[in-house]
């Protein structure tokens, strides 16, 4: 677990932009599994909201720039594609907002690939755990702020999270070459589960 909050930031911004990307690319393959079951569950696909291979082709786009210098990607129509997949504005179901997380993490990965975003990798670590945040709150029925946060500290799915995250981080602060990218990549698929222990299989 990580355990000093401060360290672990000022490892991330000690990055450089493409070990940034890395770690968010692999925190993002983590959250697509709950994008995909909101599609299963939830989402109209017929109705244009909502499509699960559409998200994984611009994160396998993010993983090939990251692999190969030379590729030549517009990241700028991928952006305009991924804002097309965020769930309706007016489904507040629980399954949609954490489907949005996917779409907003992944669309701060984009703004690092199409411009500076210096931020970009806090977003997405901050977003990864909001969501637990809210999965606890929602599980537990807990309204008490104070109350609420001792159980988030001391929750599994917290712990397996900070554990997770600081994985990453380690594999990313070493020389980061097309070996070690897929093996991140493994890393995040973490065999289909997501940070809230969901699979869509």
């Amino acid at each position: 677990m990580i355990q000093d909050r401060r360290d672990f930031f000022q490892r991330l911004r000690q990055l450089d932009r493409r070990r940034q990307q890395a770690f968010m690319a692999a925190l993002c393959e983590r959250l697509l599994p709950n994008y995909v079951f909101y599609c299963q569950a939830l989402c109209d696909e017929a109705a244009g909201r909502g499509d699960s291979h559409g998200l994984r082709v611009i994160l396998d786009l993010v993983w090939e720039q990251l692999s190969v210098k030379e590729a030549r990607i517009d990241f700028d129509r991928q952006a305009d594609k991924l804002a097309e997949l965020e769930p309706a504005a007016n489904d507040e179901s629980f399954g949609a907002r954490r489907a949005l997380d996917a779409v907003v993490a992944l669309s701060a990965l984009l703004d690092t690939l199409r411009g500076e975003a210096p931020d970009a990798v806090f977003e997405v670590s901050r977003t990864s755990k909001g969501g637990i945040r809210a999965f606890i709150e929602l599980t537990e029925g807990e309204e008490d702020a104070e109350r609420l946060g001792e159980l988030v500290r001391r929750h599994p799915l917290m712990a397996d999270e900070l554990d997770f995250q600081e994985a990453v981080l380690q594999a990313v602060e070493e020389p980061v070459d097309r070996e070690s990218l897929k093996a991140l990549r493994r890393l995040g698929r973490n065999d289909g589960v997501s940070n809230l222990g969901l699979s869509a299989d």
